[in-house]
């Protein structure tokens, strides 16, 4: 076990966590040059297009250090953005220690402090690093002085390399061996393994990512997990090289796999403990904290049948993605689907993304909103995420939404237009700071509903790319809300319903209505869209009909007939239009979601 290191890389986003992770696998020569790519453990091809990491990532190297020993270095690679902060929570749980990485061009930023705090509330022994310092801009003895002024980190242990060319990656890796403690644990103790992630096989089951604390597990052992009971015999455990390396054995210290055969995805939890079923160990492990979403929309699959499938889908994401909580929903518009919960839009995006590739259903997301107060006038509070449970009017005494805590850093040339974008979106307290010169920290208070709509597109397109964007929760705060109804031919279409603040519910109307009047396809009769809120319309549009010319046939003559065939042809709209349905093509409702631009 004194040869073991269990370590992950912190950092925020692009301060280059996956290429340090590639620099450590070609010094320890686990892939060959032919082999070799970057960001060679982001396996997802959504993580290569983004070039961002989603899931973090495990992978164990053999190390032999300057001294001739050989150790046995486990690494996590972590995300960086704010949306996946729940699995590097859950990454750090399986180590002893952790890389810091900081740019050696931006400094610290926002998720250097956050990841900073979740690794000391894990009691990990922290090296801060600093990376790219072949960069023409790079100030390595400023974010020397930042390291221990803002972190309050001792800098005798920092390190300096830079992960694209190499240099002082050595370095980095004699630290981790000297400076970081090995695991503890007893090898002869009742098995305790935390699960920390688990993967879905179609042909081996669920693969079980786990950090062994106490005692040994092998083939042949018959393992139960503590949160259910439920039992299997184990297949093979094993280490993650960059594939699967089966193990005789795995022991206290150790990170690996476990395969047992588990068809049902729903027997394996993330935090749960698995125990041997002889030799049970007394108590469970801690776990996590339940994830709390900030972020509601509801998934509905295009086509009806795919409602199993999709049900499926979600049970095998909700396996690889913890983050994710969702419960099943139906629409008179839509049919079957799921209330689903995210971390923030980003994540939302990426569910998206992953049913579609990986699961091949394409779906449909209702407009995302957030969860808000409502307390009614006989003394109940409750909690409203989806527009159609919204209370009577008449009932509410008052109404709260969240609000978050935002820091923007940005150049300071984009200030104003930065400053103009929040006030749009009714920032308040706004204050800015300057941590280092030519940048601006701008920190303000917004509400969560102005933000999730497209705040962080804007943003960046604001600063062409250049702000980054970190927030935190605050607290509720009274505002006033209303229920935004939009109405196509007089129904009302309950998967276009959103709650909004009152001072923009005709702006997002407006909106709504000019959208589905691109979309929807002319009829033989007038179609008006507007939007309401209560009985009061607030916008409207009108597609207007398709005419046949009743007249053509009338050479001449009296202009009698040509009236006659006109009022004919008048009163047969009028009776089609009570009668008439209009069917709202999908995209339409795809068109509201995207924003005006």
């Amino acid at each position: 076990m004194k040869n073991i290191r269990n370590f992950s890389i912190i950092a925020h986003i692009d301060h280059g966590k996956s290429t340090l992770a590639d620099r450590f696998i070609q010094m320890c020569e686990m892939v060959s040059v032919r082999e070799f790519k970057n960001q060679i453990l982001d396996n997802m091809d959504i993580e290569r297009e983004r070039g961002i990491t989603i899931k973090s990532q495990t992978i164990c190297l053999p190390y032999t250090a300057r001294d001739g020993k050989k150790y046995s270095l486990n690494l996590v690679d972590t995300p960086g953005h704010v949306d996946f902060s729940y699995e590097v929570s859950r990454a750090l749980a399986s180590c002893e220690g952790a890389l810091l990485l900081i740019d050696a061009a931006q400094g610290v930023e926002a998720q250097t402090l956050a990841n900073l705090y979740l690794a000391m509330e894990n009691n990990l022994e922290i090296i801060p690093i600093i990376n790219k310092i072949d960069l023409p801009s790079a100030d390595p003895d400023a974010i020397m002085l930042q390291i221990e002024d803002e972190l309050g980190l001792d800098i005798a242990s920092a390190r300096m390399c830079s992960a694209k060319t190499g240099k002082g990656v050595d370095e980095v890796l004699e630290a981790v061996v000297n400076l970081l403690p090995p695991p503890q644990g007893d090898p002869d103790a009742p098995l305790e393994a935390l699960i920390f992630d688990a993967n879905y096989d179609p042909f081996r089951g669920t693969i079980i990512s786990c950090r062994i604390m106490n005692g040994r597990v092998k083939a042949g052992d018959t393992i139960i997990f503590m949160s259910n009971k439920a039992a299997y015999k184990v297949e093979e455990v094993g280490l993650f090289h960059l594939v699967r390396s089966a193990q005789k054995e795995l022991s206290a210290g150790q990170v690996g796999y476990i395969l047992a055969g588990v068809k049902t995805v729903n027997d394996t939890r993330p935090g749960d403990t698995i125990t041997l079923r002889d030799r049970p160990c007394p108590k469970a492990l801690p776990g996590f904290k339940e994830i709390q979403p900030v972020v509601f929309s509801s998934l509905y699959p295009i086509s009806t049948d795919d409602y199993e499938n999709l049900a499926a889908a979600m049970d095998k994401l909700k396996l690889n993605d913890a983050a994710l909580t969702f419960q099943k929903d139906s629409s008179a518009a839509l049919g079957f689907g799921f209330r689903c919960g995210f971390l923030g839009l980003l994540h939302l995006e990426v569910v998206q993304e992953r049913i579609e590739r990986e699961f091949d259903i394409p779906l449909i997301l209702t407009v995302p909103t957030v969860n808000y107060h409502f307390y009614l006038q006989d003394g109940t509070i409750k909690e409203i995420d989806n527009p159609s449970y919204f209370p009577d009017p008449a009932t509410i005494i008052r109404t709260e939404e969240p609000f978050i805590k935002t820091s923007i850093l940005m150049p300071e040339r984009y200030m104003g237009p930065v400053m103009t974008l929040c006030m749009e979106r009714r920032a308040e307290n706004t204050n800015y700071n300057y941590p280092t010169p030519g940048r601006i920290e701008l920190t303000c208070e917004l509400p969560l509903a102005e933000v999730i709509y497209d705040f962080y597109d804007k943003l960046k397109s604001i600063t062409q790319g250049y702000g980054s964007f970190d927030y935190q929760l605050l607290d509720y705060r009274p505002s006033d809300l209303v229920k935004l109804d939009i109405l196509v031919n007089g129904e009302r279409v309950d998967a276009l319903s959103q709650l909004s603040h009152r001072d923009k519910a005709r702006e997002r109307s407006l909106n709504a209505c000019e959208r589905l009047k691109e979309e929807i396809p002319r009829q033989m009769f007038k179609i008006a869209i507007q939007g309401a809120i209560g009985g009061n319309i607030v916008a409207r549009t009108t597609i207007s009909a398709l005419r046949k010319d009743v007249t053509a046939k009338c050479y001449g003559g009296d202009i009698s007939r040509k009236r006659k065939l006109l009022e004919k042809q008048k009163a047969g709209k009028k009776r089609m239009k009570t009668v008439g349905n209009v069917e709202i093509p999908q995209k339409a409702f795809l068109a509201v979601l995207k924003s005006d631009n």
